[in-house]
C-alpha cells in the first residue's frame, strides 16, 4: 500500500530514517534540533513549530556547537537553509537533510560553494510517526536527498 500523503502537500515533515541520523551523530555529535516535534526530535535540545526555530539563536558557545535540521519540505524551506548558513557564519555546524533540488534559487544563494554537498545514493525511506504504529518507514521518497553541512567560518578562514 502506497502512503499518499508522500506524493501529495499534506503533509511538509519528512521524518528522518534512524540509521541516517545515528550514522551523522556519531561523525558530528549534534547537540541541537531545531525543527522537530515532541515525539521526533533527535536531540535532547529541541524546537518545536511553538517554538519556532528560525527565530531562535541556534548556536550557543560552550553549549549548542552542531545542529542537526531535517526542515519541513514546504514553501518556507528556504527560509531554514539561510537561517542555517547565517548560524553557521555565528560559529556552529549545521548539517542538513534537504531534498536535492539543484535547480532552485536556495541551493544557488546559500549551499553551492558554500558549503559541503553530500548526494544520498538511491531514495530515503522516510519515517511517519502515528499513534497506532510509532516510526513505520514509508516507502522511498519521490525525490532524491542530499546532506548540506556549514561549517563556522572560522573554520573556513573566513570571517
Amino acid at each position: 500500500m502506497i502512503d499518499e500523503a508522500l506524493f501529495s502537500s499534506e503533509s511538509t515533515e519528512w521524518i528522518t530514517p534512524h540509521w541516517l541520523f545515528n550514522a551523522l551523530d556519531k561523525e558530528f555529535k549534534f547537540d541541537l534540533d531545531p525543527a522537530a516535534t515532541d515525539e521526533t526530535a533527535k536531540c535532547d535540545l529541541y524546537f518545536t513549530k511553538d517554538d519556532d526555530g528560525l527565530v531562535q539563536e541556534w548556536y550557543v558557545r560552550d553549549e549548542v556547537d552542531s545542529v542537526f535540521v531535517n526542515p519541513p519540505y514546504g514553501r518556507a524551506i528556504s527560509d531554514w537553509v539561510a537561517k542555517a548558513y547565517l548560524e553557521s557564519q555565528r560559529g556552529a555546524t549545521i548539517v542538513l537533510l534537504l531534498p536535492a533540488r539543484t535547480d532552485v534559487a536556495w541551493f544557488h544563494d546559500y549551499i553551492l560553494g558554500k558549503a559541503e554537498i553530500r548526494f544520498l545514493r538511491g531514495r530515503l525511506k522516510f519515517l511517519i510517526h502515528t499513534q497506532d504504529i510509532p516510526f513505520k518507514e514509508t516507502n522511498p521518497a519521490p525525490f532524491p536527498s542530499m546532506i548540506v553541512v556549514f561549517r563556522p567560518s572560522h573554520a573556513r578562514g573566513v570571517r
